[in-house]
């Protein structure tokens, strides 16, 4: 099988993935924004930028760095998993250490033992066996469905049935925890090799080395995908970034869920084909054309029938956030297609570009959105997030005209 054909056989299962726990998510996110008020999700959403923030400033990039390289698992997998078991052991530390700083910068004293309960979450995945990235490295995202699926019911079990009998957002921390312990047992159950505890200095410093650029990537994504829930939630309350994070979520559940499900499938696929730089492009255009074709009319009915969307979906106390979709949903619409650009610059090795793209994002988000917000409250910030995905495709476009120049040399 080419590599066209098995990334069209990726996509597929990859998609059938996606459809299923998005379907089931949308359903999850139904039954919790009825039984939880927006208050209750603008805790959870203050203690998961805390995790997420920590988890992007000590990423290592390991999992990228076993798919680029051709050398075989066995390899690295050890010094892998020491490294991410000490990652996750000072995540949760530093999770422990910052709740009462964070807690009194949003001046919410509830968000405390919510973030204190979340450092359980890193802690935890910091065992998953680094072998589970042989699903994509191999091309074998059948395995991958059933993997992430088994992984993903079992966390939204959790935290549905939790949140009808706590009527609390700790549900859904519950639910992760859930997740993450069921994922470390399934990794080294079923997948090979199982790490054992040992590591080198040089092949750390090796995959640190490669990962440096990546890890300041993911700073600036962090930045630029939450910096208006962290304005938000400063200026306006945990109330009105429980409606805002829901309003993101809903816009980008359907929308973005299509480049993720291409990101992950085309990324190994490019890095095998990287060197040949016509085919690659060729390979490039085809995904960028299959994403615009599938969410621009996503985009178009979540613009169209929000009103109807957010009555049916989550009640009518959610029915503030119908202007702030309608935005959101063009911004997830051209965040879908820019996203694109992601895995084709990992497969050659430009992890510096999306670094630099994402500089301008945050930049451009910045520099608007306290004026925007205090204007305009929550949809100032979806008008100043629009405005950051917008400003960063001129230097895109010239990012891929030196990839794909002819005379363009592949990156050993």
């Amino acid at each position: 099988m080419n590599y066209f054909k098995k990334t069209l056989h990726g996509v597929s299962w990859m998609a059938a993935f996606r459809v299923t726990t998005r379907g089931i998510a949308f359903v999850r996110l139904s039954v919790l924004a009825r039984l939880l008020d927006p208050h209750m999700f603008g805790l959870f959403g203050i203690a998961a930028l805390v995790l997420a923030f920590l988890e992007t400033i000590t990423e290592t990039g390991i999992n990228v760095f076993l798919i680029q390289h051709e050398e075989p698992l066995e390899k690295y997998v050890d010094t892998a998993w020491v490294v991410s078991i000490i990652r996750g052991t000072l995540i949760s530390l530093l999770v422990l250490i910052s709740a009462q700083f964070v807690s009194d910068f949003f001046k919410s004293g509830a968000a405390f033992p919510m973030i204190t309960l979340m450092a359980l979450i890193p802690f935890i995945r910091g065992f998953i066996n680094p072998s589970s990235v042989s699903f994509q490295k191999n091309l074998e995202f059948n395995k991958e469905f059933l993997y992430r699926l088994t992984i993903f019911l079992i966390d939204t079990s959790v935290a549905v049935l939790l949140a009808f009998q706590l009527r609390s957002a700790t549900s859904l921390v519950w639910g992760l925890i859930a997740g993450a312990t069921a994922e470390v047992l399934l990794s080294h159950l079923f997948i090979h090799p199982r790490p054992h505890f040992a590591f080198e200095i040089d092949k750390i410093k090796k995959v640190v080395d490669r990962g440096k650029w990546l890890t300041l990537a993911g700073v600036m994504q962090y930045l630029f995908q939450n910096g208006d829930n962290i304005v938000v939630g400063k200026l306006l309350g945990s109330s009105s970034l429980g409606l805002y994070d829901m309003a993101y979520k809903i816009s980008i559940l359907p929308i973005t869920e299509v480049s993720d499900v291409f990101g992950k499938v085309t990324f190994p696929a490019y890095t095998q084909i990287q060197s040949d730089r016509p085919r690659l492009k060729i390979a490039f255009y085809k995904t960028v054309l299959g994403i615009s074709l599938l969410v621009i009319p996503i985009g178009l009915l979540l613009f169209t029938f929000s009103a109807q969307i957010v009555l049916l979906f989550l009640g009518v106390k959610w029915i503030s956030i119908v202007d702030v979709l309608k935005l959101l949903s063009i911004f997830a619409v051209i965040r879908a297609i820019y996203g694109s650009l992601g895995a084709l610059f990992l497969a050659v090795k430009k992890q510096e570009y999306l670094t630099m793209l994402t500089l301008i994002n945050i930049l451009g988000l910045a520099i608007p959105i306290v004026p925007l917000v205090h204007k305009y409250g929550i949809i100032g910030a979806a008008m100043a997030a629009m405005i950051g995905q917008i400003v960063a495709i001129p230097l895109a476009i010239y990012y891929l005209n030196k990839v794909f120049k002819p005379s363009h040399e592949a990156i050993d």
